[in-house]
């Protein structure tokens, strides 16, 4: 698929084709690529989800709105946003970061997401930047039927629960290139085997084991 047809499929027009394409494009391969847009695109984006959610839950308090934003913004419904666009066949890589399956990996992908919505807050207005956001993310908001508890809390709420102490998390592995770590991090809480789960920063690891402890061990 072409940039332009890219763009169309959008539902956009006049967007700087050149733009997106830099925001596609992995530092790996020496050429202008998309870490400043996706800088600006995550600002854009988080501001639109946050009027998106002040707006269709007006009776929720701060912290169970604070808890859909962090969902919906995470890397891992972006990651889900660029399998829907089909992003992996557009990101321009080196031939290294492609042997190496970084048009599949999820960070590359959601930050090519927020590339995007930076290339098109540039090309464009905010106004058109916020409804390309919410064509992309309003069934993401509709089938999230209450606010999302983070595992951590939830994993520690259960083991104070049980008189075991707050969770320990133990960074057990820190690989990749500066540019691409990957951390592979343990949760244990006495009595019970730890869970370990890698991801592309030690906060989102933390949260993975959490699941795979709460998933485990049965947890309600």
């Amino acid at each position: 698929m072409e940039y332009k047809e890219f763009i169309t499929s959008l539902g956009l027009e006049n967007i700087d084709s050149t733009l997106v394409r830099q925001a596609v494009t992995h530092s790996s391969t020496g050429d202008a690529d998309y870490e400043r847009l996706e800088f600006l695109g995550d600002r854009v984006l988080g501001l639109a989800i946050a009027e998106a959610l002040y707006k269709r839950f007006p009776h929720e308090k701060e912290g169970d709105l604070a808890k859909r934003h962090a969902a919906l913004v995470s890397g891992k419904t972006l990651s889900k946003i660029a399998q829907d666009l089909d992003l992996s066949s557009l990101l321009v890589l080196s031939d290294n970061e492609r042997q190496s399956g970084g048009h599949n990996n999820d960070n590359i992908l959601s930050d090519a997401v927020e590339g995007i919505i930076g290339a098109v807050f540039l090309s464009s207005n905010y106004e058109t930047c916020q409804a390309l956001i919410m064509r992309l993310f309003d069934d993401y908001i509709d089938v999230m039927t209450a606010p999302p508890q983070d595992p951590k809390t939830r994993l520690q709420e259960w083991s104070q629960g049980l008189a075991l102490g707050i969770p320990v998390y133990e960074l057990v592995e820190r690989s990749g290139p500066d540019h691409q770590p990957q951390f592979k991090v343990r949760v244990s809480v006495e009595g019970y085997a730890p869970a370990e789960a890698e991801a592309g920063s030690k906060r989102a690891a933390e949260k993975e084991a959490a699941c795979l402890f709460i998933k485990t061990n049965n947890i309600d």
